[in-house]
């Protein structure tokens, strides 16, 4: 069980910054990761549709024989896990609960912001989660989904970026907040776009960083975490077009990425 991988789903390539994540904070882990690039965007589907996804996603991770999966999905974290988890023998991390408790501690006004996409916000999860903790907080809520695109297409330092950021992000400044989670996986590629916006004043969360410190949490708990490994090995898969992947990937993980494998995820 301890040597076994931990892995990851995504209905893109968004969730590499959680796998980024894992592997700077747990270096001795292997790990696989599924991107559904060939469904995305999870966002604008139905309840019915991404419970589905997300049920085939996780079958896919179970056949890898990971040791524990996480989705690295905001849509899917938000709409289908609570649903998928407690149909599998197996433990499994969304994104938004540790985002959503990272933000709560760090608020010291009480107003957090949240940024995402149409679907994330309109689940209302990162609201859900944070009052869940303080219902006192003040949570304001806001869609970006422009941001997808320009994180994916490398545009985190062109002046129209800033632009669009100015825009989108113009109404959580005059509410004060103080605290900014970035509740999509794209994000984090924009987080020094968004801190400029922003200013100082205001504290960035990114939800990568806060799931790969309770994923660790979890397998130190639970004994699982590996203590030495001289050679991880990181396996990616996706359901369509790996040649258009591998330069975003790079471009996520801030390393070259080999061995990408196609997979039909309609049989699981």
């Amino acid at each position: 069980m301890l040597q076994k991988p931990i892995g990851l789903f995504d209905s893109g390539v968004g969730g590499l910054t959680v796998v980024s994540e894992i592997i700077r904070q747990l270096p001795n882990e292997d790990v696989v990761y599924f991107g559904d690039v060939g469904r995305y965007p999870y966002g604008p589907r139905s309840k019915d549709i991404i419970l589905q996804f997300t049920r085939q996603d996780v079958a896919f991770l179970r056949e890898q024989d990971v040791k524990f999966i996480v989705a690295a999905c905001n849509t899917a974290s938000a709409v289908a896990l609570e649903t998928v988890a407690g149909e599998n023998d197996i433990e499994m991390l969304g994104v938004i609960n540790p985002g959503a408790r990272a933000a709560a501690e760090t608020t010291q006004n009480g107003k957090i912001g949240i940024i995402g996409t149409h679907a994330t916000i309109t689940s209302d999860s990162y609201p859900k989660a944070i009052h869940h903790i303080d219902s006192n907080i003040k949570v304001f809520s806001l869609a970006c989904p422009l941001f997808v695109p320009l994180a994916e297409e490398g545009y985190q330092d062109k002046e129209a970026s800033y632009l669009i950021a100015q825009d989108y992000l113009k109404i959580l400044k005059e509410n004060g907040i103080d605290t900014l989670v970035l509740g999509c996986t794209h994000y984090p590629l924009l987080k020094k776009l968004i801190q400029d916006v922003m200013g100082d004043g205001v504290t960035l969360i990114d939800s990568a960083t806060a799931t790969a410190r309770e994923v660790k949490d979890h397998l130190e708990q639970k004994g699982l975490l590996r203590d030495t490994n001289p050679d991880p090995d990181y396996k990616f898969y996706v359901s369509d077009v790996p040649d258009k992947f591998a330069p975003v990937a790079e471009r996520f993980l801030g390393r070259r990425v080999d061995n990408i494998i196609r997979v039909d995820i309609t049989k699981y």
